[in-house]
């Protein structure tokens, strides 16, 4: 079965988690490591033959722009993380809208495709931001994949929302991070901090899982955590341990991850290749 890959395109500053200890208006001061990292992940990709869907991030892309267009020449697809990476819960509709007029319009100048995919900042579509979607839709966004459905996580979650791909609204489709049910419990296994923490065997299981109940794996993942090397700022022990858990581990991971499972974009998950050809 093909399953969805995601790669969140931000650097390792930009992480919400690290927002006590870095400042936003700091971030111009902190190294760029991200285009090495995002090397590794492009020739990571080639090596399996995998095309993902990269949700870029407005601030990355005006200070990397041939990055974003190094990654559309092998291949892949151009979606949006917005520009400020500031979380749907922490601003208003106005400002988002700004924030996603923004990204958009420092994005597709330098790319052919259209953009017609949205992840927000942090998973940060909930039941309290629902307005979002008619901003979305707005702005030609096809596709959301910011719906986790599950309720432990203080950041996001929405418990309710279905595990499979649905209909958001009549014109935007949404594709939520993967979760299953064991024994009752909602337990997320799409990739990120979930990853790093899961013995490698686990996520396989579940995704396994997945693909025999018919339902395609949305994984996804940071380029920030294939570099162990990167910079460590002081953090609160639980946010320390969900940023810097494993960073060691998980370039390994990924390769079994490739060789275990078929992946593509999710624009070609869902059909969407014509609305997404060359403007």
């Amino acid at each position: 079965m093909l399953n969805a890959m995601t790669v969140d395109l931000e650097d390792w500053f930009c992480v919400q988690n690290l927002r006590s200890a870095v400042k936003k208006e700091d971030w111009g001061r902190y190294e760029l490591r991200l285009e090495d990292n995002t090397g590794r992940i492009l020739d990571l990709f080639g090596r399996h033959k995998v095309k993902a869907t990269f949700f870029v991030l407005g601030w990355i892309v005006e200070r990397l722009p041939e990055l974003v267009r190094e990654i559309e020449r092998r291949g892949h697809e151009i979606a949006t993380h917005g520009y400020s990476h500031t979380m749907l819960t922490e601003i208003k509709p106005e400002e988002f809208e700004a924030d996603l007029e923004r990204a958009i319009a420092v994005t597709e100048p330098l790319i052919r495709q259209k953009i017609t995919g949205f992840r927000a900042p942090t998973f940060s579509l909930t039941q309290r931001t629902l307005w979002a979607a008619d901003i979305l839709v707005r702005h030609g966004i096809l596709y959301d994949s910011s719906v986790f459905p599950a309720h432990f996580h203080p950041d996001y979650g929405m418990p309710d929302a279905p595990f499979s791909i649905y209909q958001l609204t009549p014109s935007l489709i949404e594709v939520p991070l993967s979760c299953v049910k064991i024994l009752g419990m909602t337990v997320p296994c799409g990739g990120g901090g979930y990853f790093r923490l899961y013995p490698y065997r686990l996520t396989r299981m579940f995704l396994r899982r997945l693909n025999r109940q018919g339902r395609p794996a949305v994984f996804y993942f940071h380029p920030w955590e294939l570099d162990p090397e990167q910079p460590r700022v002081k953090l609160p022990r639980t946010k320390k341990l969900r940023h810097y858990l494993n960073l060691n581990k998980t370039a390994a991971r990924l390769e079994r991850l490739l060789d275990d499972f078929r992946f593509t974009t999710l624009r070609n998950l869902l059909g969407l290749e014509e609305a997404s050809a060359g403007r």
